[in-house]
Protein backbone atom coordinates (compact mmCIF):
# COMPACT_ATOMS: atom_id res chain seq x y z
CA UNK A 1 0.00 0.00 0.00
CA UNK A 2 2.90 2.48 0.50
CA UNK A 3 4.34 1.62 -2.55
CA UNK A 4 1.13 1.89 -4.03
CA UNK A 5 0.46 5.55 -2.64
CA UNK A 6 4.07 6.73 -3.56
CA UNK A 7 3.27 5.93 -7.05
CA UNK A 8 -0.03 7.71 -7.40
CA UNK A 9 2.13 10.57 -5.69
CA UNK A 10 4.81 10.38 -8.26
CA UNK A 11 2.04 9.70 -11.30
CA UNK A 12 0.47 13.00 -10.02
CA UNK A 13 2.89 14.92 -10.23
CA UNK A 14 4.27 14.03 -13.32
CA UNK A 15 0.98 14.52 -14.87
CA UNK A 16 1.09 18.13 -13.37
CA UNK A 17 4.36 18.88 -15.65
CA UNK A 18 3.07 18.22 -19.06
CA UNK A 19 1.89 20.36 -21.32
CA UNK A 20 -1.84 19.25 -22.15
CA UNK A 21 -2.70 19.75 -17.68
CA UNK A 22 -1.21 22.74 -17.81
CA UNK A 23 -4.58 25.10 -17.45
CA UNK A 24 -5.87 26.17 -20.49
CA UNK A 25 -6.05 30.19 -19.78
CA UNK A 26 -2.35 30.32 -18.90
CA UNK A 27 -1.33 28.22 -22.46
CA UNK A 28 0.05 30.85 -24.75
CA UNK A 29 -1.39 31.20 -28.00
CA UNK A 30 0.26 32.17 -31.51
CA UNK A 31 -2.83 32.05 -33.41
CA UNK A 32 -2.39 35.13 -35.44
CA UNK A 33 -5.96 35.82 -35.04
CA UNK A 34 -5.97 36.36 -31.08
CA UNK A 35 -6.28 40.12 -31.09
CA UNK A 36 -7.01 42.21 -28.41
CA UNK A 37 -9.72 44.67 -27.60
CA UNK A 38 -9.53 47.56 -25.71
CA UNK A 39 -11.94 49.60 -22.83
CA UNK A 40 -11.44 53.21 -25.78
CA UNK A 41 -10.14 53.92 -28.63
CA UNK A 42 -8.62 57.01 -27.38
CA UNK A 43 -7.34 57.93 -24.52
CA UNK A 44 -8.53 61.26 -23.74
CA UNK A 45 -6.56 63.72 -21.29
CA UNK A 46 -9.16 66.61 -21.42
CA UNK A 47 -7.51 68.31 -18.49
CA UNK A 48 -7.16 72.19 -19.25
CA UNK A 49 -3.18 72.28 -18.87
CA UNK A 50 -3.06 76.05 -18.18
CA UNK A 51 0.73 75.22 -16.32
CA UNK A 52 3.25 72.37 -16.98
CA UNK A 53 1.28 69.41 -15.26
CA UNK A 54 0.53 65.80 -15.39
CA UNK A 55 -2.37 63.66 -15.45
CA UNK A 56 -3.19 60.00 -15.96
CA UNK A 57 -5.33 57.66 -17.42
CA UNK A 58 -6.19 54.39 -18.03
CA UNK A 59 -6.75 51.70 -20.51
CA UNK A 60 -7.58 48.45 -19.90
CA UNK A 61 -6.80 45.34 -22.46
CA UNK A 62 -8.82 42.51 -22.96
CA UNK A 63 -7.76 39.45 -23.67
CA UNK A 64 -11.66 37.65 -25.13
CA UNK A 65 -9.50 34.52 -26.03
CA UNK A 66 -9.57 31.20 -24.28
CA UNK A 67 -5.87 31.27 -24.26
CA UNK A 68 -3.28 33.54 -23.06
CA UNK A 69 -1.56 36.11 -25.52
CA UNK A 70 1.57 36.85 -25.08
CA UNK A 71 2.22 40.82 -26.03
CA UNK A 72 5.41 41.34 -27.39
CA UNK A 73 5.39 45.03 -27.29
CA UNK A 74 3.51 47.49 -25.85
CA UNK A 75 5.22 51.02 -27.49
CA UNK A 76 4.64 54.60 -28.34
CA UNK A 77 4.67 55.26 -31.96
CA UNK A 78 7.55 58.46 -30.41
CA UNK A 79 9.31 57.28 -27.58
CA UNK A 80 11.93 59.25 -27.77
CA UNK A 81 9.85 62.96 -28.01
CA UNK A 82 6.79 61.75 -26.56
CA UNK A 83 5.45 63.66 -22.99
CA UNK A 84 3.26 60.50 -22.73
CA UNK A 85 5.13 57.55 -20.34
CA UNK A 86 3.06 53.99 -19.75
CA UNK A 87 3.16 52.34 -16.30
CA UNK A 88 2.05 48.45 -17.15
CA UNK A 89 2.38 45.97 -13.70
CA UNK A 90 5.01 48.15 -12.52
CA UNK A 91 7.25 48.52 -15.33
CA UNK A 92 7.54 52.32 -16.47
CA UNK A 93 8.72 53.78 -19.61
CA UNK A 94 7.82 54.86 -23.44
CA UNK A 95 8.16 50.92 -23.98
CA UNK A 96 7.01 47.21 -22.31
CA UNK A 97 7.98 44.12 -23.49
CA UNK A 98 6.85 40.41 -23.66
CA UNK A 99 3.63 40.99 -21.41
CA UNK A 100 1.35 38.02 -20.93
CA UNK A 101 -2.46 38.22 -20.50
CA UNK A 102 -3.97 35.44 -19.52
CA UNK A 103 -7.45 33.72 -20.95
CA UNK A 104 -10.19 35.53 -20.70
CA UNK A 105 -8.39 37.97 -18.69
CA UNK A 106 -7.42 41.84 -18.41
CA UNK A 107 -4.34 44.33 -18.65
CA UNK A 108 -4.23 47.59 -16.62
CA UNK A 109 -1.97 50.04 -18.16
CA UNK A 110 -1.87 53.21 -17.23
CA UNK A 111 -0.45 56.47 -19.33
CA UNK A 112 1.03 59.60 -17.55
CA UNK A 113 0.79 62.49 -20.00
CA UNK A 114 3.21 65.75 -18.93
CA UNK A 115 2.37 68.88 -20.85
CA UNK A 116 4.06 72.06 -20.64
CA UNK A 117 1.04 74.00 -22.60
CA UNK A 118 2.64 76.50 -25.59
CA UNK A 119 1.12 80.02 -25.20
CA UNK A 120 -0.03 81.45 -28.51
CA UNK A 121 -2.07 80.46 -31.45
CA UNK A 122 1.02 79.31 -33.59
CA UNK A 123 1.42 75.44 -32.10
CA UNK A 124 -1.35 72.99 -31.43
CA UNK A 125 -4.22 72.16 -28.88
CA UNK A 126 -3.71 68.41 -28.80
CA UNK A 127 -0.92 66.72 -28.23
CA UNK A 128 -0.65 63.22 -29.51
CA UNK A 129 1.07 59.91 -30.14
CA UNK A 130 -0.08 56.63 -30.61
CA UNK A 131 0.26 53.54 -28.30
CA UNK A 132 0.93 50.37 -30.30
CA UNK A 133 0.16 47.14 -29.48
CA UNK A 134 2.04 44.03 -31.47
CA UNK A 135 0.50 40.02 -30.60
CA UNK A 136 1.17 37.54 -32.85
CA UNK A 137 2.25 39.62 -36.18
CA UNK A 138 -0.99 41.86 -35.17
CA UNK A 139 -0.39 45.77 -34.69
CA UNK A 140 -3.06 47.28 -32.90
CA UNK A 141 -3.24 51.14 -32.30
CA UNK A 142 -4.76 53.56 -29.46
CA UNK A 143 -4.66 57.33 -30.05
CA UNK A 144 -3.42 59.50 -27.20
CA UNK A 145 -4.47 63.06 -26.92
CA UNK A 146 -3.94 65.46 -24.63
CA UNK A 147 -5.17 69.40 -24.95
CA UNK A 148 -2.02 71.70 -24.39
CA UNK A 149 -3.56 75.19 -24.22
CA UNK A 150 -6.19 77.34 -22.16
CA UNK A 151 -9.36 77.39 -23.94
CA UNK A 152 -13.01 76.42 -23.72
CA UNK A 153 -14.02 72.49 -23.82
CA UNK A 154 -16.75 71.28 -25.19
CA UNK A 155 -17.67 67.35 -24.66
CA UNK A 156 -21.01 65.84 -25.96
CA UNK A 157 -22.50 69.38 -24.36
CA UNK A 158 -26.06 70.26 -24.47
CA UNK A 159 -25.70 74.48 -23.91
CA UNK A 160 -27.53 76.48 -21.79
CA UNK A 161 -30.15 78.02 -23.51
CA UNK A 162 -29.18 81.65 -24.56
CA UNK A 163 -25.32 80.84 -24.73
CA UNK A 164 -22.60 82.98 -25.50
CA UNK A 165 -19.32 82.11 -26.72
CA UNK A 166 -17.05 84.50 -25.56
CA UNK A 167 -13.80 85.83 -27.51
CA UNK A 168 -11.67 85.54 -24.95
CA UNK A 169 -10.39 81.92 -25.09
CA UNK A 170 -10.97 79.75 -28.03
CA UNK A 171 -13.76 77.25 -28.05
CA UNK A 172 -13.23 73.48 -28.49
CA UNK A 173 -15.58 71.03 -29.58
CA UNK A 174 -14.85 67.24 -28.80
CA UNK A 175 -18.04 64.67 -30.32
CA UNK A 176 -20.25 67.37 -30.33
CA UNK A 177 -22.22 70.11 -29.13
CA UNK A 178 -26.01 70.73 -29.22
CA UNK A 179 -27.98 74.10 -29.03
CA UNK A 180 -31.37 72.92 -28.13
CA UNK A 181 -34.46 73.67 -29.80
CA UNK A 182 -36.31 76.89 -28.30
CA UNK A 183 -32.52 78.12 -27.43
CA UNK A 184 -29.82 80.45 -29.08
CA UNK A 185 -25.97 80.41 -29.60
CA UNK A 186 -24.36 83.77 -30.41
CA UNK A 187 -20.70 84.10 -30.86
CA UNK A 188 -19.05 87.21 -30.42
CA UNK A 189 -16.74 88.98 -32.82
CA UNK A 190 -13.29 86.90 -33.11
CA UNK A 191 -14.31 83.91 -31.53
CA UNK A 192 -12.56 81.07 -32.63
CA UNK A 193 -13.80 77.20 -32.74
CA UNK A 194 -12.32 74.53 -32.93
CA UNK A 195 -13.20 71.34 -33.87
CA UNK A 196 -11.45 68.03 -33.17
CA UNK A 197 -12.02 64.73 -36.05
CA UNK A 198 -15.62 63.78 -36.56
CA UNK A 199 -17.22 66.48 -34.08
CA UNK A 200 -20.44 68.50 -34.82
CA UNK A 201 -21.83 71.28 -33.99
CA UNK A 202 -25.61 70.58 -33.84
CA UNK A 203 -28.42 73.59 -34.06
CA UNK A 204 -31.90 72.85 -32.86
CA UNK A 205 -32.73 76.15 -32.19
CA UNK A 206 -31.05 79.38 -33.94
CA UNK A 207 -27.15 80.21 -34.32
CA UNK A 208 -26.01 83.73 -34.64
CA UNK A 209 -22.77 84.33 -35.55
CA UNK A 210 -21.51 87.95 -35.26
CA UNK A 211 -24.91 89.15 -35.56
CA UNK A 212 -24.16 92.50 -34.28
CA UNK A 213 -20.40 93.08 -35.85
CA UNK A 214 -20.20 96.59 -38.06
CA UNK A 215 -17.00 97.09 -39.54
CA UNK A 216 -17.98 100.48 -40.10
CA UNK A 217 -16.55 102.51 -43.45
CA UNK A 218 -13.16 100.28 -42.82
CA UNK A 219 -12.30 97.46 -44.70
CA UNK A 220 -11.82 94.22 -43.38
CA UNK A 221 -8.53 92.87 -43.53
CA UNK A 222 -8.47 88.66 -44.51
CA UNK A 223 -7.34 88.16 -41.11
CA UNK A 224 -9.33 90.50 -39.46
CA UNK A 225 -9.52 89.60 -35.51
CA UNK A 226 -12.94 89.98 -35.72
CA UNK A 227 -13.90 87.41 -38.03
CA UNK A 228 -15.18 84.14 -36.44
CA UNK A 229 -12.82 81.11 -37.42
CA UNK A 230 -14.51 77.65 -37.57
CA UNK A 231 -11.93 75.08 -37.94
CA UNK A 232 -10.18 71.40 -36.95
CA UNK A 233 -8.41 71.56 -34.11
CA UNK A 234 -5.17 70.42 -35.53
CA UNK A 235 -3.28 73.80 -35.80
CA UNK A 236 0.41 72.97 -37.18
CA UNK A 237 1.09 74.47 -40.58
CA UNK A 238 0.59 70.95 -42.65
CA UNK A 239 -3.61 70.78 -41.36
CA UNK A 240 -4.03 74.48 -42.66
CA UNK A 241 -5.80 73.53 -45.78
CA UNK A 242 -7.03 69.75 -45.57
CA UNK A 243 -10.58 69.21 -45.63
CA UNK A 244 -12.70 66.90 -43.63
CA UNK A 245 -11.47 67.18 -40.69
CA UNK A 246 -14.09 67.36 -38.61
CA UNK A 247 -17.87 67.04 -39.04
CA UNK A 248 -19.31 70.92 -39.65
CA UNK A 249 -22.06 72.83 -38.46
CA UNK A 250 -25.80 70.85 -38.96
CA UNK A 251 -29.23 73.02 -38.62
CA UNK A 252 -31.83 70.12 -37.79
CA UNK A 253 -35.47 71.06 -38.94
CA UNK A 254 -36.34 72.72 -36.03
CA UNK A 255 -33.78 75.31 -36.38
CA UNK A 256 -34.49 78.98 -37.57
CA UNK A 257 -33.84 82.34 -37.98
CA UNK A 258 -30.01 81.29 -38.01
CA UNK A 259 -27.50 84.48 -38.55
CA UNK A 260 -23.67 83.44 -40.05
CA UNK A 261 -21.94 87.08 -40.51
CA UNK A 262 -18.12 87.78 -41.03
CA UNK A 263 -17.03 83.61 -40.39
CA UNK A 264 -14.77 81.39 -41.81
CA UNK A 265 -15.83 78.29 -42.45
CA UNK A 266 -12.66 75.48 -43.61
CA UNK A 267 -11.58 72.09 -43.42
CA UNK A 268 -14.57 70.93 -42.79
CA UNK A 269 -16.75 67.79 -44.64
CA UNK A 270 -19.65 70.05 -45.22
CA UNK A 271 -19.88 73.98 -44.03
CA UNK A 272 -23.81 74.21 -43.08
CA UNK A 273 -25.77 71.71 -43.53
CA UNK A 274 -29.92 72.35 -43.77
CA UNK A 275 -31.28 68.80 -42.59
CA UNK A 276 -35.06 68.55 -42.79
CA UNK A 277 -35.23 65.89 -45.05
CA UNK A 278 -39.04 65.20 -44.29
CA UNK A 279 -39.72 69.01 -45.94
CA UNK A 280 -41.42 70.03 -42.30
CA UNK A 281 -42.20 73.64 -42.03
CA UNK A 282 -41.65 76.14 -41.72
CA UNK A 283 -38.18 75.02 -43.24
CA UNK A 284 -35.07 75.76 -41.29
CA UNK A 285 -33.29 78.83 -42.68
CA UNK A 286 -29.79 80.22 -42.58
CA UNK A 287 -28.41 83.91 -43.43
CA UNK A 288 -24.95 83.56 -44.59
CA UNK A 289 -23.11 87.52 -45.06
CA UNK A 290 -19.56 87.91 -45.90
CA UNK A 291 -18.55 84.46 -45.32
CA UNK A 292 -15.57 82.04 -46.55
CA UNK A 293 -16.47 78.37 -46.53
CA UNK A 294 -13.46 76.41 -48.19
CA UNK A 295 -11.65 73.50 -48.25
CA UNK A 296 -14.49 71.29 -47.96
CA UNK A 297 -15.23 67.46 -48.53
CA UNK A 298 -17.23 64.19 -47.05
CA UNK A 299 -17.14 60.68 -48.32
CA UNK A 300 -20.31 58.88 -47.56
CA UNK A 301 -22.40 60.94 -44.78
CA UNK A 302 -24.88 58.48 -43.38
CA UNK A 303 -27.68 60.15 -40.74
CA UNK A 304 -29.12 57.43 -38.47
CA UNK A 305 -32.24 59.02 -39.09
CA UNK A 306 -33.00 59.01 -42.72
CA UNK A 307 -33.49 56.36 -44.97
CA UNK A 308 -30.58 56.51 -47.13
CA UNK A 309 -26.79 57.85 -47.00
CA UNK A 310 -25.89 60.94 -48.83
CA UNK A 311 -23.53 60.19 -51.32
CA UNK A 312 -20.87 63.43 -50.66
CA UNK A 313 -20.10 66.94 -48.32
CA UNK A 314 -20.72 70.19 -49.85
CA UNK A 315 -19.82 73.91 -48.73
CA UNK A 316 -23.59 74.06 -47.79
CA UNK A 317 -25.41 71.21 -47.91
CA UNK A 318 -29.18 71.60 -48.07
CA UNK A 319 -32.06 68.89 -47.49
CA UNK A 320 -35.26 70.88 -47.75
CA UNK A 321 -33.58 74.49 -46.42
CA UNK A 322 -33.46 77.67 -47.00
CA UNK A 323 -30.14 79.24 -47.71
CA UNK A 324 -29.66 82.92 -48.42
CA UNK A 325 -26.33 84.23 -48.96
CA UNK A 326 -24.42 87.51 -49.89
CA UNK A 327 -21.04 88.21 -50.37
CA UNK A 328 -20.16 85.27 -49.87
CA UNK A 329 -17.24 82.86 -51.48
CA UNK A 330 -16.98 79.16 -51.73
CA UNK A 331 -14.01 77.25 -52.71
CA UNK A 332 -12.42 74.31 -52.75
CA UNK A 333 -14.61 71.74 -51.95
CA UNK A 334 -14.12 68.44 -53.11
CA UNK A 335 -17.80 67.16 -54.00
CA UNK A 336 -20.25 70.42 -54.26
CA UNK A 337 -19.97 73.98 -53.44
CA UNK A 338 -23.66 73.98 -53.42
CA UNK A 339 -26.01 71.26 -52.77
CA UNK A 340 -29.94 71.85 -52.45
CA UNK A 341 -31.94 68.50 -52.66
CA UNK A 342 -35.98 68.63 -51.68
CA UNK A 343 -36.92 72.15 -52.88
CA UNK A 344 -36.43 74.97 -50.81
CA UNK A 345 -35.32 79.09 -51.41
CA UNK A 346 -31.82 79.79 -52.44
CA UNK A 347 -30.77 83.37 -52.87
CA UNK A 348 -27.27 84.72 -53.84
CA UNK A 349 -26.44 88.17 -54.21
CA UNK A 350 -22.67 88.97 -55.05
CA UNK A 351 -21.47 85.81 -54.46
CA UNK A 352 -18.59 83.65 -55.99
CA UNK A 353 -18.26 80.26 -56.46
CA UNK A 354 -15.41 79.19 -57.70
CA UNK A 355 -14.59 75.74 -57.22
CA UNK A 356 -11.53 74.07 -59.18
CA UNK A 357 -10.74 70.11 -59.48
CA UNK A 358 -7.49 71.04 -57.72
CA UNK A 359 -6.32 67.67 -55.65
CA UNK A 360 -9.79 66.35 -56.07
CA UNK A 361 -11.53 63.92 -58.80
CA UNK A 362 -14.54 66.00 -58.89
CA UNK A 363 -17.44 65.51 -61.32
CA UNK A 364 -20.15 66.72 -60.18
CA UNK A 365 -21.12 70.66 -60.74
CA UNK A 366 -20.31 72.55 -58.25
CA UNK A 367 -23.69 74.29 -57.65
CA UNK A 368 -26.72 71.57 -57.75
CA UNK A 369 -30.41 71.95 -57.19
CA UNK A 370 -33.27 69.24 -57.36
CA UNK A 371 -36.60 69.68 -56.27
CA UNK A 372 -37.02 65.66 -55.71
CA UNK A 373 -37.23 63.97 -52.25
CA UNK A 374 -33.75 63.93 -50.54
CA UNK A 375 -34.78 60.21 -48.97
CA UNK A 376 -37.23 57.01 -49.73
CA UNK A 377 -39.13 58.38 -47.05
CA UNK A 378 -40.49 61.33 -48.03
CA UNK A 379 -42.22 62.32 -51.26
CA UNK A 380 -41.82 64.87 -53.86
CA UNK A 381 -40.92 67.25 -55.45
CA UNK A 382 -41.01 70.29 -53.26
CA UNK A 383 -41.16 74.16 -54.45
CA UNK A 384 -37.67 74.94 -55.23
CA UNK A 385 -37.22 78.80 -55.79
CA UNK A 386 -33.48 80.31 -57.28
CA UNK A 387 -32.55 83.91 -56.99
CA UNK A 388 -29.05 84.64 -58.22
CA UNK A 389 -27.58 88.22 -58.68
CA UNK A 390 -24.08 89.69 -59.73
CA UNK A 391 -22.67 86.43 -59.09
CA UNK A 392 -20.01 83.83 -60.51
CA UNK A 393 -20.23 80.51 -60.87
CA UNK A 394 -16.87 79.22 -62.28
CA UNK A 395 -14.64 75.88 -61.81
CA UNK A 396 -12.45 72.84 -63.39
CA UNK A 397 -15.63 71.80 -65.41
CA UNK A 398 -17.03 72.45 -68.34
CA UNK A 399 -20.31 72.89 -66.74
CA UNK A 400 -20.51 73.92 -62.84
CA UNK A 401 -24.62 74.66 -62.97
CA UNK A 402 -27.08 71.62 -62.58
CA UNK A 403 -30.76 72.68 -61.78
CA UNK A 404 -32.36 69.55 -61.76
CA UNK A 405 -35.62 69.80 -63.83
CA UNK A 406 -35.11 73.56 -63.49
CA UNK A 407 -38.25 74.01 -65.87
CA UNK A 408 -40.59 72.86 -63.13
CA UNK A 409 -39.27 75.19 -60.36
CA UNK A 410 -41.22 78.25 -58.83
CA UNK A 411 -38.98 80.40 -60.02
CA UNK A 412 -35.24 80.77 -61.42
CA UNK A 413 -34.06 84.05 -62.21
CA UNK A 414 -30.15 84.52 -62.53
CA UNK A 415 -29.22 87.90 -63.91
CA UNK A 416 -25.66 90.09 -64.27
CA UNK A 417 -23.69 86.68 -63.13
CA UNK A 418 -21.19 84.78 -64.88
CA UNK A 419 -21.84 81.21 -65.46
CA UNK A 420 -20.07 78.03 -66.37
CA UNK A 421 -22.01 76.27 -68.46
CA UNK A 422 -22.58 74.39 -71.56
CA UNK A 423 -26.28 73.28 -70.24
CA UNK A 424 -27.72 76.38 -70.54
CA UNK A 425 -25.99 78.32 -72.77
CA UNK A 426 -29.29 79.41 -74.66
CA UNK A 427 -30.32 82.52 -75.48
CA UNK A 428 -34.08 82.44 -73.59
CA UNK A 429 -35.62 79.77 -71.55
CA UNK A 430 -38.58 77.46 -72.90
CA UNK A 431 -41.50 75.41 -70.98
CA UNK A 432 -39.40 72.46 -70.88
CA UNK A 433 -35.44 73.94 -70.78
CA UNK A 434 -33.66 76.64 -69.23
CA UNK A 435 -31.43 79.38 -70.81
CA UNK A 436 -29.38 81.61 -68.86
CA UNK A 437 -28.07 83.80 -72.31
CA UNK A 438 -29.63 86.99 -70.90
CA UNK A 439 -30.68 88.95 -68.44
CA UNK A 440 -27.15 90.55 -68.08
CA UNK A 441 -25.35 87.02 -67.87
CA UNK A 442 -21.94 86.52 -68.91
CA UNK A 443 -21.01 82.57 -70.22
CA UNK A 444 -18.11 80.53 -70.21
CA UNK A 445 -15.65 83.47 -69.96
CA UNK A 446 -13.02 82.76 -67.75
CA UNK A 447 -13.44 85.11 -65.12
CA UNK A 448 -9.41 86.13 -64.77
CA UNK A 449 -9.11 85.59 -60.53
CA UNK A 450 -6.02 86.80 -59.81
CA UNK A 451 -3.24 84.48 -58.62
CA UNK A 452 -1.40 84.75 -55.46
CA UNK A 453 1.50 82.65 -54.85
CA UNK A 454 0.68 81.06 -51.18
CA UNK A 455 -2.98 80.13 -51.79
CA UNK A 456 -4.18 76.66 -51.53
CA UNK A 457 -4.88 74.81 -54.49
CA UNK A 458 -4.96 77.04 -57.20
CA UNK A 459 -3.01 79.76 -56.24
CA UNK A 460 -6.41 81.94 -56.51
CA UNK A 461 -7.66 84.76 -54.16
CA UNK A 462 -10.72 85.53 -56.27
CA UNK A 463 -10.64 88.74 -56.43
CA UNK A 464 -10.73 89.86 -59.95
CA UNK A 465 -7.92 90.30 -62.04
CA UNK A 466 -7.20 92.76 -65.12
CA UNK A 467 -9.60 92.74 -68.13
CA UNK A 468 -12.13 90.49 -66.22
CA UNK A 469 -15.45 90.00 -67.94
CA UNK A 470 -17.21 90.31 -64.55
CA UNK A 471 -15.25 93.52 -64.05
CA UNK A 472 -18.25 96.39 -63.81
CA UNK A 473 -21.00 94.10 -65.51
CA UNK A 474 -23.38 93.84 -62.08
CA UNK A 475 -26.40 96.24 -61.39
CA UNK A 476 -26.48 98.01 -57.73
CA UNK A 477 -28.37 96.25 -55.16
CA UNK A 478 -29.23 99.25 -52.79
CA UNK A 479 -29.01 97.00 -49.61
CA UNK A 480 -25.63 95.58 -50.47
CA UNK A 481 -22.99 98.24 -51.41
CA UNK A 482 -20.17 96.96 -49.55
CA UNK A 483 -18.25 93.57 -50.44
CA UNK A 484 -16.82 90.57 -48.62
CA UNK A 485 -14.31 92.35 -46.67
CA UNK A 486 -16.51 95.61 -46.57
CA UNK A 487 -14.92 97.43 -49.16
CA UNK A 488 -17.03 100.25 -51.19
CA UNK A 489 -18.68 98.91 -54.25
CA UNK A 490 -19.15 101.02 -57.74
CA UNK A 491 -22.33 102.82 -56.98
CA UNK A 492 -23.12 102.53 -60.61
CA UNK A 493 -21.45 99.63 -62.55
CA UNK A 494 -20.36 97.71 -59.87
CA UNK A 495 -18.34 94.39 -60.28
CA UNK A 496 -19.95 90.50 -60.33
CA UNK A 497 -18.53 87.93 -57.41
CA UNK A 498 -18.03 88.70 -53.48
CA UNK A 499 -15.15 91.05 -54.07
CA UNK A 500 -15.21 94.74 -55.50
CA UNK A 501 -12.03 95.33 -57.84
CA UNK A 502 -10.18 98.03 -56.26
CA UNK A 503 -8.97 100.49 -59.06
CA UNK A 504 -5.73 99.95 -60.88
Amino acid sequence: MRYLLLSLFLLSFTLLLLPGCEPKADIVTTDSSARLEFSQDTVLFDTVFVRTGTATRRLWVYNRNPRAVRVEQITLANPGASPYRLLVGGDAGPSINNVEIRGRDSLLVLVRATIDPTPGDAKPFIVTDELRFRTNGNDQQIALLAYGQNAYFHNGETLPCNAIWTNDKPHVIYNSVLVDSGCTLTMQPGTRVYSHAGSILIVAGTLRVNPDYQPGNDSVEVNDENIVRFAGDRLEPFYDNIPGQWAGIQFLASSHDNVVRYAEIKNAAYGLLLFNYRNRLPRPAVRVENTVIRNISGQSISFASAAQTLPTGAGVLSLSGDVEMHNCLITNCGEYAVLGVGGGNFTFDYCTIANYRGNFNRSTESLTLSSEAPSTVAKGPYPLRLVMRNSIVWGGLRDELLLANGAQYQQVAIQNSLLQTERYKAATSTATTLGFGNSGNVLNRDPKFRRTPNLYPNRFDYRLGPGSPASNKAVPLPTLTRDLLNAPRDPRTPDMGAYERAAP
